[in-house]
């Protein structure tokens, strides 16, 4: 298929290629009408830490592995007696809050990718926190301040970059998260210029209205931006035969994108979550809980987030969302900085060699604690370590510690919904630990439901893009896609166990507040002059 507006093609021999741009590698994958994967291709890219709490990615590097891994998995398909003619279209879904910055003139980025990860702002979200109006923020935008949406990212670099500074004072800085930042250089940047984005990642910025799904002027005052100065992507559906353009150059040039959601939404999407009431729990770099709430947004009063489920025909579906700053990554901690284990999947075995935790509690708040917690102040702390701990009980307590957050998370939910979850979909690597799956159904007291293939993000995506081009054009259709070799593990300890094991992890969690306390001040007078552009004085609270 060539050209900019692309036709509703026959779902008979169509395939649908699917970008997964996650944290640590991309992949693109190409399903067929089943849902199945047939051809794949994975690359890691590099991480950047320059501080201690930062965290960074090259956003060429994102563009090359994306390029790169097209073109192994079209070749893999090919290799396999299928055309490439066939992919009718093409979905992404990534990173969310990860903030990028380049020139609108160039189509060059201006700084490195800051990712949803980075800690950086601390003290400038502590400013934020104290500005009259604050409080008022999560009822429009359904987020709370803190370190993780894009805002912050965004002001500090204008503060501190002087290109980044220079450009807005031009009218020259765009901005945008990683789906904004790929679908405009896969289009051919400047040339084409399609920026645009979706609504499930405009939710995570702290500039769209929830309620709305528009850029709000109450919430960009309260962050002092100039709209003259600062070009913002467009928002669109998250399923459009047209809105994100087409790919310019390699194997697929000419093939439409046309689905774009951001990572947690793609997996919702995969996990089949279309009715209120779903849930699904995806185990990656971090972990990610949404429960779907239905077409009206749920602001929550228990430390969630309120976020976009997906938007497919301009009638919006909401969810509410719990987010885990560190689940896999804290795996990948005890292989890379303590040599525990050569592979992420080894982490079961080792866990698998002691009975329990051995009295060990970690919390691997690396970058402070998300939801339900919200406590940037608290750090990686392991309790309980004694002359009989071994490398057998860490692991295991690094596996419960995103136990235990989720389900610190489904109860804030069945709070805030007034429902209790009657099953948890999953999915992401960590699932593949059969002892972390039958940990997190002890710890919550409900079925896990773990699909056979655990693709859901990429899935989630293709979907996205299928329907816009007529290979899928109801949910019902989906009903039997990923369902064959489903595995369930049902809870095996009785309440009064449970709470006691939740109860030694909430002391754990208040034992570990306030160890990144105010004796940094320094770090606050780093960012007086943020003042002057965009968080001037005009408006504090008064200091207590």
């Amino acid at each position: 298929m060539t050209g900019d507006s692309p036709v509703l093609v026959s779902p008979h021999e169509a395939y649908v290629g699917s970008i997964d741009q996650g944290t640590t590698s991309t992949r693109f994958l190409i399903f067929n009408r089943d849902g199945e994967p047939v051809a794949s291709h994975q690359v890691e890219f590099k991480q950047y830490y320059p501080q201690p709490g930062w965290h960074e990615h090259d956003p060429l590097e994102i563009i090359t592995s994306i390029e790169t891994c097209i073109e192994g998995a079209v070749k893999s398909f090919e290799d396999n007696g299928h055309s490439a003619r066939s992919i009718k279209a093409v979905g992404l879904t990534n990173q969310r809050e990860t903030t990028v910055v380049w020139d609108s003139t160039t189509g060059e980025p201006l700084y490195n990718a800051i990712v949803w990860t980075d800690t950086r702002t601390q003290a400038l979200v502590r400013k934020l926190k104290n500005r009259l109006g604050s409080d008022k923020l999560q009822d429009l935008c359904g987020l709370p301040l803190s370190t993780y949406p894009s805002v912050g990212k965004l002001l500090w670099l204008i503060e501190n970059e002087p290109k980044v500074a220079d450009a807005y004072a031009k009218g020259t800085l765009a901005f945008g998260t990683i789906d904004a930042w790929v679908v405009y250089r896969l289009n051919g940047g400047p040339k084409k210029n399609v920026f645009v984005t979706d609504p499930t990642n405009a939710s995570r910025s702290m500039f769209m209205n929830i309620h709305t799904l528009k850029y709000d002027e109450q919430l960009l005052d309260f962050f002092r931006f100039d709209m003259k100065k600062l070009n913002l992507p467009k928002i669109v559906r998250s399923s459009d035969p047209e809105a994100f353009g087409t790919l310019t150059t390699g194997v697929l040039k000419g093939v439409p994108i046309t689905g774009c959601l951001g990572d947690q939404s793609a997996a919702l999407v995969g996990q089949k979550g279309f009715s209120p009431g779903r849930a699904k729990n995806t185990y990656g770099t971090g972990c990610f809980l949404l429960y779907h709430v239905g077409d009206k947004p749920v602001i929550s009063t228990h430390g969630l987030l309120s976020t976009v489920a997906y938007d497919f025909d301009g009638k919006p579906q909401y969810a509410l969302e719990g987010s885990i700053a560190v689940a896999g990554s804290s795996v990948k901690f005890l292989q890379n900085n303590f040599g525990f284990i050569k592979e992420s999947r080894e982490i079961s075995t080792l866990a698998e060699t002691v009975e329990d935790n051995g009295g060990c509690v970690f919390v691997t708040a690396f970058s402070g604690l998300f939801a339900p917690y919200w406590m940037d102040d608290a750090r990686g702390t392991i309790f309980g370590i004694t002359a009989y701990t071994k490398k057998g009980h860490i692991a295991r307590a690094t596996l419960e510690a995103t136990c235990f957050q989720t389900k610190a998370i489904l109860d804030a939910m069945e709070k805030d919904s007034g429902h209790a979850l009657a099953e948890l979909a999953v999915d992401g690597g960590m699932t593949n630990s059969d002892l972390c799956m039958q940990t997190q159904a002890d710890l919550t007291g409900i079925p896990v439901s773990r699909p056979r293939m655990l693709e859901t993000t990429a899935l989630g995506a293709a979907i996205a893009a299928g329907f816009a081009v007529g290979v899928w054009s109801s949910f019902e259709e989906l009903n039997n896609v990923n369902t064959a070799g489903t595995t369930v593990f049902q809870p095996k300890i009785d309440g009064k166990e449970r709470e006691r094991r939740f109860g030694r992890w909430e002391k754990a969690v208040q034992m570990c507040r306030g160890w990144e306390g105010n004796e940094k001040e320094g770090e606050d007078e780093k960012f007086g002059k943020v003042g002057r552009v965009c968080v001037d004085e005009e408006g504090w609270k008064s200091e207590r």
